[in-house]
Parts: structure tokens; sequence; C-alpha cells
């Protein structure tokens, strides 16, 4: 959230530029993204690479592996200097103290048929364990992997795939059930065919400090790709890419940058991996050198968690690991109208009546920065002076099926009335001598006796009658802080937002009974805590595909809901919001599984003339009446750890095609949405994955492949999978205010004479199938879970 986004366009380039490791890096901006890389192509570094298994124990699955101390030197040739990595002798005194070639442990443990787990360590390891925040639970112990012993080595298999472990050289081999070699870790020895400087499977110790760091090393192979490692603004496919995975505000989405860093990804070739840990990451997925994925953490031990199985099925492991998305209310699919800001009672009381007299159906406004008796500066009390009567206005709108979210952030300016008490009753954090680290004073989420401070706040406003808390910022904590748990912000920066989230959610969840935020930082754990939104987009069309490419890969990080600011955030006023761009932007936007008009510009429709106002009603109109698709939907996400914005290889993980497309989506198992992505298109080309497709608006049936598709009334391309059944809910202006005892059943069946749904109503257990079949010509519900509860409309009739 940027006041002046003109102020900040020199900064935000400079963050842009590439980033520079903490040994290298003479100058460095606040919060620059930690780039480790660096620190693997430093000629003063010792390397040490994963050699050979000196022992291992078969029934434990566990052993120690030999490292070679190696180091850099440069190779010329030609007027061509290469770094060449080889052999070094020990430096430290006295001779024979320290181990040349170190013998460290290593561990692969098995957590379910389709999960193991790799542990290793550069060094003892003498911390005392932290408190578990990525995880959601205990790690379960798996025993249907069965052991062989193999020619040079030792194997693990399960009805998904095996395990491997190659003594000499040293391998961890993934394949599947068929036995064809998933990845494997890289060795020195895989690479002396090549004359490019490749570094293997390795940690380094830095020369600066002695700290060590792991490269986890894994092969790729010719045609894989990736996908995942949080909200990222690239291409989808990040392979070729260098990510840094550290939290930062971003400003904007279209950059390398990450509001929402995700240590996860997954492989077009059948298997996925977590990075256990909450240090700087670098990940160089074959952009150094295509066939090896270089996975370079801060942290001295590695925690590799390795998934099988199809897209589906390993963002249900990773999710059934570190946590799946609760449901979030009813309401909160509803439309959330905002800007930046409201300011007074008045105006808000006069934009709800507006919405409601238009008829443009809504159910949530948001105050934004303005609500405080001084814009921006944060003490969780409503203005007197602007809004007199707090506890009568959130009253008044919830009756009128109005929620009201509040913004708020974790930075204390210097001149706010808590900052002395913050800091008196050391609820910040500090730097190495007690003083403060930056400007601000930040809340130290770490200290239970923050949260309970923080959290004594929020539930003013939430026993008050606010519904919702945004979770604004929370990229930026310091990187030189102490935090109470007695870690450096090495440690603690990236886990900041998990914290930040869950501090929220929890207050949230005890007051309303509502597990909901609207946050923009997160971490691996985060989706325990939904929702989150994209950040400030830019109001163009590269910022909207930017926005819609960050939308996928956050989902394909196991993050089930996501919204994002319709229309662009930057645009500043009126006549700077284009009227093409805004109604585009809110097909997409209304066609997410949750819908926010957000920006710097008002965003309310009759700002923009009558024309525009129908427009954008139809837009909303549709929305709701799709919500028993959406509340069906969004219940199966939440039990399956998918994401409501669904890339297509989700679903068609056996389509080649569908795994190159980044500008269109699945919305749940059955809609296809390709919006508009360039100014004044009516329609587009547009990939459908093998079968017959159905446009929602007009009925025409399209096969597999690409098809130039026209829009029709609404801007944007929307197709039904054939054979789906989408229940649909005579429109209210509401979601207080549906009738869910009838819902009309969609039928959209053109080659088959079956077609299936499912329905989960307010209030429920469970999520219920629907099967209609067609009878002399005419589709009739097959069974009925509601046993009458429901009166059912099927169309066509």
């Amino acid at each position: 959230m940027k006041k002046n986004i003109g102020t900040l366009a020199l900064i935000c380039w400079l963050a842009s530029l590439p980033h520079l490791s903490l040994a290298s890096a003479p100058e460095r901006l606040l919060n620059e993204p930690v780039d480790i890389s660096g620190d693997f192509h430093d000629f003063a570094n010792f390397y040490y690479l994963a050699d050979h298994v000196a022992e291992f124990d078969p029934a434990t699955h566990s052993g120690l592996v030999v490292y070679q101390r190696s180091r850099l030197t440069a190779g010329h040739s030609f007027n061509h200097d290469v770094a060449v990595i080889g052999p070094a002798k020990p430096n430290e005194f006295p001779a024979g103290q320290y181990a040349a070639d170190p013998k460290l442990p290593f561990a692969i443990d098995f957590v379910s048929p389709r999960t193991l787990r790799i542990r290793m360590a550069s060094g003892p390891q003498y911390h005392k364990p932290q408190p578990e925040l990525m995880l959601a639970g205990p790690v379960p112990q798996d025993n249907s992997w069965k052991y062989e012993k193999v020619t040079g080595g030792y194997r693990y298999s399960s009805a998904f795939g095996s395990v491997t472990v190659q003594k000499n050289p040293f391998h961890i081999e993934i394949r599947d059930a068929s036995g064809k070699l998933l990845t494997q870790t890289d060795h020195a020895t895989d690479n002396a065919s090549s004359f490019t400087p490749i570094m293997p499977f390795s940690y380094v110790r830095r020369a600066a400090d002695y700290s060590r760091s792991f490269d986890a090393a894994f092969t790729l192979s010719p045609g894989e790709k990736i996908f995942g490692c949080g909200e990222s603004f690239t291409g989808l496919d990040k392979r070729g890419q260098k990510l840094v995975l550290w939290t930062d505000d971003a400003c904007g989405v279209e950059s390398r940058l990450m509001y929402k860093p995700i240590p996860f990804f997954l492989s077009s070739r059948g298997y996925g991996m977590f990075i256990h840990t909450s240090t700087p990451i670098t990940l160089d997925i074959g952009r150094s050198f295509s066939g090896v994925n270089s996975m370079m953490i801060g942290d001295d031990a590695l925690d590799l968690f390795v998934f099988l199985g199809t897209p589906k099925e390993i963002l249900n492991e990773y999710t059934d690991l570190t946590g799946k998305s609760p449901l979030p209310p009813l309401w909160s699919f509803g439309l959330w109208m905002s800007r930046c800001t409201y300011n007074s009672e008045k105006q808000v009381v006069d934009i709800a009546a507006k919405l409601r007299a238009n008829q443009i159906p809504c159910d949530v406004l948001h105050l934004d920065t303005g609500w405080f008796e001084t814009d921006w500066e944060c003490d969780y009390e409503f203005s007197p002076t602007r809004f007199p009567t707090p506890e009568k206005m959130l009253a008044d709108l919830k009756t009128d099926g109005f929620h009201v979210s509040c913004w708020q952030l974790p930075y204390f300016v210097p001149k706010n009335k808590l900052f002395p008490e913050l800091v008196e009753k050391n609820l910040v954090v500090r730097d190495g001598k007690g003083n403060l680290p930056t400007e601000d004073a930040v809340l130290d989420f770490s200290n239970p006796q923050t949260v309970d401070w923080y959290q004594g706040k929020l539930a003013g406003l939430l026993k008050m009658g606010v519904s919702a808390i945004k979770v604004d910022f929370g990229e930026a904590a310091p990187i030189n802080g102490i935090y109470a748990d007695g870690r450096d912000g090495f440690y603690e920066h990236n886990l900041y937002p998990l914290r930040y989230n869950k501090a929220v959610a929890d207050i949230t969840e005890k007051i309303t009974g509502d597990n909901l935020i609207w946050a923009r930082s997160a971490w691996a754990g985060s989706q325990r805590y939904p929702l989150h939104w994209g950040g400030d987009a830019e109001s163009t069309d590269d910022g909207m595909a930017g926005e819609l490419r960050g939308g996928l890969s956050f989902g394909l990080s196991g993050f089930s809901f996501w919204s994002h600011d319709i229309g662009g955030f930057t645009a500043n006023s009126v006549q700077s919001m284009d009227k093409n761009l805004f109604a585009r932007w809110l097909a997409f936007g209304m066609l997410t599984s949750h819908s926010r008009c957000h920006g710097e510009a008002p965003k309310e429709p009759w700002n923009y003339g009558t024309d525009f106002m129908n427009e954008f009603r139809a837009m909303d109109d549709l929305k709701y009446r799709l919500m028993p698709y959406v509340y069906a939907q969004a219940k199966d996400c939440s039990a399956r750890g998918l994401p409501m914005l669904r890339a297509l290889f989700i679903e068609y993980p056996n389509d080649p095609g569908s795994w190159l497309v980044d500008d269109e989506y699945l919305f749940g198992s059955s809609l296809l949405v390709a919006p508009l992505m360039h100014e004044n298109a009516t329609g587009r080309a547009v990939y459908l994955p093998p079968g017959t497709w159905i446009d929602y608006q007009t009925g025409k049936a399209y096969a597999g492949g690409w098809r130039q598709i026209e829009a029709g009334p609404l801007p944007v391309v929307l197709l039904v999978r054939d054979g789906s059944v989408v229940p649909e809910i005579k429109l209210a202006q509401s979601t207080k205010d549906m009738d869910w005892s009838k819902l009309e059943l969609h039928v959209f069946a053109k080659d088959t004479a079956t077609a299936t749904g499912s329905v989960f109503l307010p209030g429920g257990r469970k999520l219920e199938s629907l099967t209609l079949t067609k009878e002399n010509g005419v589709f009739k519900l097959a069974n009925d879970p509601f046993a009458g509860k429901v009166r059912w409309t099927i169309k066509p009739e």
C-alpha cells in the first residue's frame, strides 16, 4: 500500500536490481532481498562436496556422508577465465584437530507413501529446538516403505515410488513407481562432460565468519518444468529463472520481488519439494546450468521434504504437512468495496446506501488508512471527529448486509502515541545494542507478550463489530534485529508474516468465529490463515497479466484462496483509471475466489458513468448468482489443498499443452476463464484442454486445442467443461439475503448423457455430489442428497 506512488518509483527500481549476498555487498538498501548465491562463487570460501557414503544403517535409514573439502581456482585459456572447483588442503592450526574431509550425518524418513524427508547437517547442531510454525503438527511416520539392498546402495520403495542411496559416488535418487528417474542429487562426477562451472551438492563455509549454508543441487531433465515458489509474478514456469525467497515489499507485480515467497515447488516430472527453513533461499532453477536445480539455503542444515504424484496429489501431501486453508465464511466470497481511503463515517454510510440504491451486490466495506485521527497513524481507535459513532455505524451496516474490514500495520512511526508504550514494555524488535534497528518500532511477534498486547487491541475492534482485519505489510522484519526468541533476522525475517498472519487469525476466530484475515505477506504455513491478496498491482494490462501469474503461482504453493485489487492499485484518480481496463480486470476479479475493488482511485462504479455501472453490475451479479458453485468449490479446495484459481495442468496433467498456459485458468474444477488482456479486446486465442467446452454466455461448443473465441456480453471468455452441473442461486444484494432452499442446476452437456456437480449448504458439514442423467432428452436429478430440503430447478428444462 503506497500513498505516493511517484515518490517511491526510484526506491522500487533500485530494489529490483540484481541482489547481492551479505558477504559481497558494500552497500545495501534497507530490507533488500538477501541473495546468498554469491557465497557459492567466492574464491575465499571453502566448499564441501558430498562425495561418498562412509556409513549407513538400513534399519534407521541414516548414515554418514564424507564431504570433500574444495576451493575455487581460476582456470585460464585464450584470454578467458573460468572458476574451477577442486580439492583443497586444510588451513586450520593445530593440524589434525579439524576434519579435512568431514563425515557428517544424514537421514531419510518416511512421512507417507508419497512423502519422504531428507535431513543433512554441515556440523554439530547445538541449538535448542524452536516451536514449529511452518508445519501443521507433528510429522507422521510411515512404515509402508520396503527396504532392499541394491548394487552399490540401498533402496526404499512404496506403492508410488522409491528413493535410493548410492554409496560411491554419493547420490540420492528419486524414482516413480515404474522406476523412472525423476531427479537425483548432483555429484561432481556428473559434471565431468561439461566445461561449464557447476557447483554440485555441497555446503559452503564462508571465510568471513565461518557460517555454513547448503546448496542442495538436484538434476533437472530435458523438458522438465517447475512451478510454485509463492506468489511469483515472473513466468509461470520457473525453469531457467533465479528466485530469491525473501519476503519483500515488491512495489508492484511486474518484477521478481515477492510479497509471498514460499519454499515449495512442484515439477512436471511428478515430484515436489518443500525446503523446511525460514532462512533466505536462492533458487537457481537451471538458470546457470540447464540441467541442475541449485537450492541454496541460508541454513547450516538441510531439511527437505519430497512428494511424489500428480499436481493434485502433491498439493494434497504438501498441505497435509503444512496445513490446509480452512473454509472462509460465506460473506467473504461477496464483493469487497474499498479505496485508499474512505475517511469518514458519513462517506462510508453514503457509499453503502448508493450500493444498495444502484443494486450493486456487496458484502464488505473496507476502511483503509483513514479511519484513525491521523491517516496512516495506526492506534486501533476510530477517529472521534470523523467516525463519531462507530458502534452504531457497524451495527447498522451489518443489518443491511455489510461487514466491515479495517486496515492496520505492525510498524509504528515515532510520532504514534503508542510508540513510547511499545518501547517501554519491550514489545518491539531490538538491535544488538538494545536500540531499535529501524526508524519505526516493529512489533516482535516472537514475544508472547507482544502477541497478547496486539490481540487485545484487535479484540476491541472485533467486539465493536469489525468483521475482518487487513494484515498489511509484514515484509520488512529487520534482518539486523534481535528477536525475543533469541534469534536474529536471518532466521526470523521470513517467519514474520507467518507469525503476523497467525496472531490476527487467532484473535479474529476467537471473537467472531471466522478464521479470516486480509493479508499481503506470507510464508510457508500461512495458508492456514486465509486469505491473501496480490499487493499493489500496476493499473496496466501488464499489471493484470502479472497479477494472474502471481495468483496461479500462489495457488501452486498450497494456498486455496486469493484476491487482488480489481483495476490495479496505482491509478490515482477516476480520470487515470482506464475504464476498459477496469471492466476487463473486473471480469477476472469476479471470477476469483475473493473479489475486492481497491486502489488509490475510487472504484465505486457510478464514478465512471451509467454504462460502466451497468457493465459492473452484470459482472457482479454473475458472481452472486454463481455463489453455490463458488462455495462448493471452496469447500472442496479447503479439503484437498487445491487452489480456486487453478492452472490448467492441475486438472489435465497428461495434456502437454496445459503445462504451457499462464494467462488463463480454471475457476474451480468446471469453469475455464480466459481474461481479455489487451486494450479494447473483444475476444482472444484460448487454449482448451482435451474434451468439449461450452461457452457460458453463448452456449456454443468448442473442441479442445487452440481456438479464437469472442467474449460475449461480459468482457471475458468463460467456458464450462462438458458434463458439468453449475449450481446457481437467485440474485440477492448480499449473501445474507440468499435463499439456499431454492437452487438452479445449470446443465452443460453436449457429448454426454450424464452431468455432475456439487453443492455445499451454509452451515453444512459435508460437500454433496449431484448427478443428473438424461431421460427422453431431459436431464433429471438422479440423487437428492438433501432429501427435499432444497427445491431444484434444472436448466435447460
